[in-house]
């Protein structure tokens, strides 16, 4: 053996003995760009992280804000110290998915909940450091350690430095009713869209109507562009066009933008029309991720106007007789608009309920139920002038093949039963199939 190879043995031994009696400190693998972002320290915020390369082997587990990091026991990278944990993320707000060419990078929408940024303040007032981390935990399949990945989160005041990006969008008709059933060919009042935000930045997009008989928006088409990984984009479904809009945001934080000319409408044909408010990805310089840093891409993404959370749509329903009214809640009797019935979902298709109110409700509660037997699925309370529930994504795993049947039950004060709408039947399946 060569002297040079008995060193080597030797330092191998070496290693060996002092990676088993001290702890050892193993940089992640996983990197994830930006890994340092200014924050809201007042309020809520939203990042579009790039991580990679991710081998096939990891799956995404928590993501987690804290104060301090300490080194991963048992795993690889800085994990945050318990006792200064401030929240995970819900998994309500994980938009998270794989992305990249190859499939090797992971886009992450990091949505820091206000609950977070209010307890990292208090600590930096109570003299800890300004500075939080954002840590997501990487599994390792194959029964190696876990990773642990840190983003940097400074507070800041949510000015121009901050990623542009959506916290709060509501839309409304000038009425203030979320539903409206209308007569034929009657103009509809205006529409706006009340948004929040943080940072400064071009909002750029359009005004969409969802026809009758149009498949309707998943959740992944409610997202703004820039909440997707870049490859995914182009695939989100368009619709009916009715306008556009380029507007520039002064870091304000608040905007109310108006919506499109309401004799656009359309309202010839009976039925429920979706109005939707779609916002395009625009360049944002504090809001970029470089694909290239991680090993996950060419470029660079531009991620303006991102948001962690699917936009709202507004609904109209087209009525048949002279006698119907424009607002929902002046109908004389509790009516089922949606789904129809024995309608027939997609796997991944969002189902969801509308009706009309009756003046004897005081509480409306919606019951799901298994359609041989009545086995309880599914149920909610609503105030008057609610009108709509979208269902959450596990109902089509309760549903496990069966078929199911909805209905709108009225109560007044007391809680008792005063009107009820007959049971409607529907199922997952293929899309646009009838039971």
């Amino acid at each position: 053996m060569s002297k040079s190879q008995i060193r080597t043995a030797v330092e191998s031994m070496v290693w060996v003995v002092l990676t088993a009696v001290f702890p050892l400190v193993v940089r992640s693998q996983i990197k994830v760009n930006p890994d340092g972002v200014n924050v809201n320290a007042q309020g809520s915020t939203v990042v579009f992280l790039t991580f990679g390369p991710v081998p096939a082997n990891r799956m995404a587990a928590e993501g987690c804000w804290c104060g301090e990091l300490i080194t991963a026991p048992g795993g690889i990278g800085l994990s945050c110290n318990p006792a200064t944990i401030f929240g995970c993320l819900p998994s309500r707000l994980d938009l998270s998915r794989r992305s990249g060419t190859s499939g090797s990078g992971f886009t992450d929408i990091m949505s820091i909940p206000p609950s977070v940024a209010r307890r990292a303040y208090q600590a930096a007032v109570a003299g800890a450091d300004s500075r939080f981390f954002y840590v997501r935990r990487f599994i390792n399949m194959a029964g190696g350690p876990d990773e642990f990945v840190n983003v940097t989160c400074r507070m800041t005041g949510a000015g121009a430095r901050t990623p542009f990006s959506l916290t709060d969008v509501q839309l409304a008709f000038g009425v203030d009713k979320p539903i409206l059933i209308v007569k034929d060919n009657q103009t509809l009042p205006p529409i706006s869209a009340k948004i929040a935000y943080n940072g400064t930045g071009r909002l750029k997009g359009r005004w969409e109507v969802v026809l009758p008989g149009d498949e309707h928006p998943s959740e992944k088409d409610l997202l703004t562009e820039a909440t997707l990984p870049v490859e995914d984009r182009p695939s989100q479904r368009r619709y009916t066009q009715l306008s556009t809009f380029n507007v520039f945001l002064p870091p304000d934080g608040k905007y109310k933008l108006e919506g499109p000319d309401v004799s656009r409408l359309p309202s010839k044909v009976k039925g429920e029309y979706l109005v939707l408010l779609r916002i395009e990805a625009t360049d944002d310089k504090e809001g970029d991720s470089n694909l290239a840093t991680v090993g996950a891409g060419p470029a660079v993404v531009h991620s303006g106007a991102v948001a962690g959370f699917p936009l709202p749509v507004l609904r109209y329903y087209i009525g048949g007789g002279p006698e119907t009214q424009l607002v929902a809640t002046t109908a004389t009797l509790l009516t089922a608009l949606l789904p129809e019935d024995q309608s027939t979902f997609a796997p991944g298709q969002t189902v969801e309920f509308t009706w009309a109110d009756s003046p004897r409700g005081a509480l409306y509660r919606l019951e799901v139920q298994t359609f041989d037997g009545g086995r309880p699925v599914l149920s909610a309370v609503f105030p008057p002038g609610a009108g709509f529930y979208r269902a959450p994504p596990w109902l089509k795993d309760k549903a496990a093949g069966s078929i199911l049947r909805w209905r709108i039950i009225a109560l007044d004060e007391g809680g008792k039963t005063v009107e009820e709408t007959v049971w409607r039947s529907l199922k997952f399946g293929t899309a646009n199939q009838r039971l």
